[in-house]
């Protein structure tokens, strides 16, 4: 017997059938994808660097470093369903800052992201590693000298004031820069502020004790690669993730940030090597992580050759900036930037966001934002094309998008060092600072055979805390 084709009803396999836990609207493929990609944003942080830095810092500050990285991400996921969230990505209360909100209910959660084939949750979810990071890459600027009960005050405070309103400016729906600056994965609303964030709140931290500051060796190379190939290997999620989507774009994106990466890896070791006649592991990887930086803006936007250049470019300049202008700018050399995140992340930031301002391909930026017309190509397209304002005009954005970014973060960072300094000290005493992890956390990195004995009838784990100066105020006060 013949039938016609619309005869014959078309039955999906059982595993794909919709049902209750998985609506039609549901693309299982990219829901998969959107949580595999999720996963690698957060190992990044936890465990990446936690690693990081905790092996990247002098030995008597390996603990504290990491605690500072895994307390950052515990607070700002409590902050983001709670209210954080909404504030970046919710409805619009003003040009720059949505209304707060919870995130922690399943008819929220559950429903349809609108931009694509996944439940709300995968985003709040994906956001929120977005914003742990950008905290504790802020963290890697006050590492060996910051109280850590001001940094348990500072993490919810600069991600409600601070981080919430460069995300709804630049990402969120009605956001005053969402429809004009370029900023695919986040290297304005990440990095630039990550950098420029630190490096105000080293300033007012102070710096560390001079001979910390002079001489701050790694503590173990070895497990600070390790930290750094979770960090350079999870990006795969930072920037495949972006489009909500297991596309095109996705893999485009993935290629390009290895590419980068890699390029900007080799250029800042030949540098290394050419002037200092050494091939410096440190350096290594601080070139890694600009080419990651570099390349995060416009990942899904630009072709492999583009990214070339901005692996060239993101090995050479921040190393520039780092390794030249930093050590004969009395401005940078009073400014106690631990890790140097300023280089590696604000200026890295700033030039992958102007790169893409230039290398923006037409097609590509109509793949990624299919709905809006908004983002003109990138200026070498445009003088291509002879539609040279056009990409004059996308530059301009991308320059207003940096000023912003900057401008807020040192401002409101500035204001929130003020604020915490009232509360308690922003910096360590000198004589926790002289000994380090085991007066701060009563804890050492290594306990090798015979370090750590205490003395009979100590417990290793009662330990004396700390009083906050607000509570000696109040004890004071009551006398």
């Amino acid at each position: 017997m013949n039938y016609s084709i619309t005869e014959v009803q078309f039955q999906l396999p059982v595993g794909l059938q919709p049902n209750p836990a998985a609506p039609e609207w549901l693309s299982k493929a990219d829901n998969a994808w959107q949580l595999t990609a999720t996963t690698m944003v957060g190992v990044q942080s936890v465990p990446g660097l936690v690693i990081l830095y905790g092996s990247m810092v002098k030995k008597k500050w390996a603990v504290n470093s990491a605690f500072m990285a895994l307390y950052a991400f515990a607070v700002v996921l409590v902050c983001w369903v709670l209210w954080a969230h909404h504030m970046s990505f919710g409805d619009k209360l003003c040009p720059i800052l949505g209304k707060p909100g919870f995130a922690v209910t399943h008819k929220f959660l559950l429903k349809q992201y609108k931009n694509g084939y996944i439940p709300m949750v995968d985003y709040v979810y994906y956001e929120f590693v977005f914003a742990a990071i950008t905290v504790i890459l802020l963290g890697g600027s006050l590492l060996g000298r910051m109280n850590f009960y001001a940094w348990m005050w500072f993490v919810p405070l600069w991600l409600t004031l601070s981080y919430t309103v460069g995300a709804f400016s630049v990402w969120g729906d009605d956001g005053f820069l969402e429809n004009h600056v370029i900023d695919y994965a986040g290297g304005y609303v990440i990095h630039l502020s990550s950098g420029v964030a630190g490096f105000t709140a080293a300033y007012w931290v102070g710096p560390r004790q001079s001979h910390d500051r002079q001489h701050f060796p790694p503590n173990n190379i070895i497990h600070m690669l390790g930290g750094a190939g979770f960090l350079w290997m999870g990006w795969t999620g930072f920037n495949g993730g972006s489009p909500f989507s297991a596309n095109e774009i996705a893999s485009l994106a993935i290629l390009n940030t290895h590419i980068c990466t890699a390029t900007s890896l080799l250029v800042w070791m030949s540098l290394d090597m050419v002037v200092y006649k050494k091939s410096s592991v440190v350096g290594a990887v601080q070139g890694m992580i600009t080419g990651l930086v570099c390349i995060t803006p416009g990942a899904g936007i630009v072709e492999p050759w583009a990214a070339i250049i901005m692996g060239v470019l993101s090995g050479c300049i921040p190393w520039y900036t780092m390794m030249v202008v930093h050590r004969r700018s009395a401005f940078f050399q009073s400014v106690d930037d631990t890790l140097g995140v300023f280089h590696t992340h604000a200026v890295a930031g700033v030039l992958g966001g102007l790169l893409s301002g230039i290398l923006a391909q037409p097609n590509l930026l109509k793949m990624m934002y299919p709905t809006t017309n908004v983002h003109d190509p990138g200026l070498l397209y445009s003088l291509i094309e002879g539609e040279l304002n056009k990409g004059l005009k996308q530059m301009g954005y991308q320059l207003a998008g940096a000023a912003f970014i900057t401008v807020w973060n040192a401002v409101v960072t500035s204001l929130i060092c003020i604020l915490v300094s009232r509360i308690v000290d922003l910096r360590m005493s000198e004589e926790d600072l002289e000994i380090g992890d085991d007066a701060v956390h009563g804890e050492e990195v290594y306990a090798l055979w015979g370090d750590g004995e205490r003395m009979p009838g100590s417990l290793g784990w009662k330990i004396p805390p700390t009083i906050p100066s607000i509570c000696m105020r109040c004890h004071g006060e009551n006398q």
